[in-house]
């Protein structure tokens, strides 16, 4: 029979086991999961417990909309919840994998990458923000997430406290990140510009002064009237803002990519190698741990076009 001491460790264990997935991954399976029960329900299938044939049709409804690497993360999502639940979901059955591997065969396995947006379009983006507290608030968030080389998650996480004003601009202490589950935290900095208006730190700092938040979450909120909530934006907000900014400035994606936030930090490592930017530079800002993956951010589009003048901080 096992004791309070057993009892204890093994909920102790289940809850270190739950860490190894970042917070911003446990927020996309919530999500995943939320879509596929919602289409169960409308299609009249039970979604949990998971069965690989209810699986298997919600994939292939899905298959010509969506990336392939999309339609795995949902299996990863609906699998993970499943196991919170007891009742493990067996994500081998042919039911599962054949659906999949008939989808890349006719769909293409692919994976559409965020475009990398220029210094030039950073700057016509920034150009059409008005003065007003939003306006304000998402010049910063747009030009602090370009500067920093910063995922949404991250932007999301920011707080005040995270903040350290120096005598060439700025520090950000990135307390958890992707790449960083040991949440040994990290330290990037961000070049005063040499615009104004492009100026990522006189950016920050206005939308602080303007929204009088001295301490707490950064990046907040703004409801009607101008009034700054107290919560932090989540990262589905960050998105909606960043891509709707984008949408406004008329920017547009190649072939097989698609703007998002990540656009900020593809164009960031794109724009510093068009600067001339070391790798190991390059590594520091984006935390990166693999050299080759940096360099898979590199747009060679932009390259080519010669898209990305200037200097990187704008």
């Amino acid at each position: 029979m096992v004791t309070e001491i057993g009892a204890r460790a093994l909920s102790r264990a289940a809850h270190y086991r739950e860490q190894k997935n970042p917070e911003s991954t446990v927020l996309a399976y919530s999500r995943d999961v939320e879509r596929y029960i919602d289409w169960c329900a409308k299609a009249g299938f039970t979604a949990f417990p998971a069965s690989p044939v209810v699986v298997g049709a919600y994939l292939a409804e899905h298959g010509a909309g969506f990336a392939y690497n999309t339609l795995v993360r949902w299996v990863a999502g609906i699998a993970w919840r499943a196991r919170r639940d007891g009742e493990p979901l067996d994500t081998k059955a042919p039911e599962i994998t054949e659906v999949l591997n008939g989808i890349g065969l006719v769909e293409g396995t692919k994976a559409r990458r965020a475009a990398a947006v220029t210094t030039d379009e950073m700057a016509l983006v920034v150009s059409k923000l008005g003065a007003d507290l939003t306006g304000l608030r998402d010049r910063a968030l747009l030009l602090v997430g370009f500067g920093a080389a910063l995922r949404r998650s991250e932007l999301a996480a920011l707080d005040v406290s995270d903040v350290h004003w120096t005598d060439i601009g700025l520090e950000l202490t990135i307390d958890r990140s992707k790449t960083d589950q040991k949440r040994q935290g990290a330290t990037v900095a961000v070049v005063r510009g040499q615009n104004p208006e492009t100026c990522a730190v006189s950016a920050l700092r206005t939308w602080l002064e303007r929204a009088k938040i001295e301490n707490g979450p950064l990046f907040r909120k703004v409801a009607r009237g101008g009034h700054v909530q107290e919560k932090p934006l989540t990262g589905g907000a960050i998105w909606k803002i960043v891509t709707a900014r984008f949408r406004a400035a008329k920017l547009t994606a190649p072939k097989d990519e698609y703007l998002s936030p990540h656009s900020l930090r593809a164009g960031f490592v794109t724009s510093a190698y068009v600067n001339d930017a070391s790798d190991e530079e390059i590594m520091h800002q984006t935390r990166h741990k693999s050299l080759t993956t940096m360099r898979g951010y590199v747009r060679r589009a932009k390259l080519r076009a010669g898209g990305a003048s200037g200097k990187v901080g704008l």
